[in-house]
């Protein structure tokens, strides 16, 4: 009963809880975009002024991609940390920069709000930087997974910015062909 697992089966453990967190993850993230109408499709952010670094929009979908892909295996490897101090605070806080994450597009895509949507990405940043700490005290290799994802956040920060500045008065704009718009 007291006995120790081996590697081969500690390992087993992150995979099965990857196999399950990975694609759920992902899933969230994607949804939330989808939903949100992220992207040059959304006649809104066409419309606005860019930076000249602003990536083609399908490098989104790629990097976005992977980096949910390596949170759902950071989060893999804090809960196959069974017994390990603090493991449950750091999925907590993992859970939190999450949700915050999946709110941002909702409220910049659909909500058309710039300045509200950078704030968030602030405190989606110092969530993330929580996490990773968390994370990272409980599995190193966690932490580490999370390293992509917060120099992501910190371009994305850099990126939005930009956009706010170039646009003060975006909020407000209607593309052409567009007679109404909500506001959140």
């Amino acid at each position: 009963m007291g006995e120790i697992a081996s590697r081969g089966q500690l390992r087993m453990v992150v995979v099965r809880f990857a196999l399950v967190l990975c694609p759920l993850v992902l899933l969230l993230g994607l949804a939330s975009a989808r939903l949100a109408g992220s992207g040059e499709a959304n006649p809104w952010f066409a419309a606005l002024d860019k930076p000249g670094f602003l990536p083609p929009d399908g490098v989104f979908a790629v990097v976005w991609s992977l980096l949910y892909i390596l949170m759902g295996l950071a989060l893999a490897h804090v809960l196959a940390a069974r017994g390990a101090a603090g493991r449950g605070p750091a999925a907590g806080l993992f859970a939190l920069q999450l949700l915050l994450n999946l709110a941002w597009s909702p409220l910049f895509f659909a909500g058309h709000r710039i300045g509200a949507a950078f704030a968030l990405l602030l405190l989606i940043l110092a969530a993330a930087i929580a996490a990773t700490v968390a994370m990272a005290r409980v599995r190193r290799s966690a932490g580490l997974l999370m390293l992509p994802y917060l120099l992501w956040l910190c371009f994305a920060a850099i990126l939005f910015h930009a956009v706010w500045q170039l646009n003060p008065h975006g909020e407000e704009l209607v593309p052409a062909g567009h007679g109404t718009q909500i506001m959140l």
